[in-house]
């Protein structure tokens, strides 16, 4: 029910996952009748492997995380995350309020053992063809070098599951990339992460995102949340310069023409939607925030998204990593 366009955009989504991905049965939670409404005027829906869940209360986008998660028991958010922990559903994917969405979903999941605070987690693309894998992006502004340490072996466990990479890269955001960099802060969670037994490749910079450098990359939720939009924000600009360099005059129009298929390449490398679907992890369940303004292809990313980190187990993957005695 909940982002910028609601049941207009999730019921189409889950209807084209359904048909596109046979082992996957969907629960479609929310106020029934604007659900059944929206698969009406889209014909046969896939029988028994797409279902209703009502839930008549909604969580605004602008709704205080309290409010929603004191006085909304029974909105289709929490309904949705309800449903993960009884086991009826492997994974939630919401649109709606990312601060309710973490409230809601820690308050009813708890986070696993040995983690402190869940984090979230996105892809950036980089250019080495692939992306790079972030976290935190805004659930946990304050930071203490543990909860670093911990982001770091979420992230690898994130990446190592999804991607099938047995010891993925991690590197720690920071303002350079020598040691005496940083803050007091960072510096004791290099030394932790160094210490974890993972592959770890040491501080990295703002622009090592992109350059691919590793695969993942650690910051607290303030710094990694300005990085995000930041990125977002020079995406759509080079975006503007160029329609607004290709429509000076004429000819400049007649080789907008000609470059016409690099430019949709480069438009769809760029397009945010392909890498929609943020993770919030160190849950004991799996949680997929998508972004509010999706689309119905960014919502069916968020989908596989989803569908991926429960098949590959995710959640187990990085519990058994923390029972380590190095993780703690």
């Amino acid at each position: 029910m909940g982002g910028d366009h609601g049941p207009h955009v999730t019921v189409p989504a889950a209807l084209e996952f359904a048909r596109a991905d046979g082992d996957v049965a969907l629960i479609l939670v929310g106020r029934r009748a604007e659900i059944e409404r929206e698969l009406a005027a889209r014909g046969p829906r896939p029988g028994a492997r797409l279902t209703i869940e009502n839930a008549e209360e909604v969580v605004g986008m602008d709704e205080p995380p309290v409010q929603a998660l004191r006085f909304k028991k029974h909105s289709s958010m929490r309904v949705a995350i309800n449903l993960v922990k009884s086991g009826a559903a492997d994974a939630c994917v919401s649109a709606g309020n990312t601060g309710a969405l973490m409230a809601i979903a820690r308050f009813v999941l708890k986070t696993l053992p040995g983690i402190d605070r869940p984090a979230i987690a996105t892809l950036l693309p980089n250019m080495r063809g692939g992306y790079t894998t972030v976290l935190d992006l805004g659930a946990n502004v304050d930071c203490t070098p543990q909860q670093l340490m911990q982001f770091g072996v979420m992230g690898a466990m994130l990446v190592a599951a999804t991607e099938h990479r047995e010891r993925p890269s991690v590197g720690l955001l920071n303002i350079g990339v020598e040691d005496i960099k940083g803050n007091d802060t960072v510096k004791q969670a290099a030394e932790l992460l160094r210490a974890s037994g993972l592959n770890f490749y040491g501080n990295v910079e703002g622009d090592d995102i992109f350059k691919g450098t590793t695969d993942v990359v650690v910051c607290d939720g303030f710094v990694g949340n300005s990085v995000l939009k930041a990125s977002e924000g020079v995406a759509k600009m080079i975006v503007a310069f160029l329609k607004q360099e290709f429509s000076r005059n004429a000819l400049r129009r007649a080789a907008a023409l000609a470059a016409a298929p690099v430019l949709r390449a480069l438009r769809e490398r760029m397009d945010p939607g392909r890498y929609n679907g943020a993770s919030l992890l160190g849950l004991r369940g799996i949680v997929i925030k998508s972004h509010g303004s999706a689309d119905v292809f960014a919502f069916g990313q968020a989908l596989r998204r989803a569908a991926d980190e429960v098949r590959n187990d995710v959640v187990a993957r990085i519990m058994r990593r923390m029972a380590r005695p190095e993780a703690v």
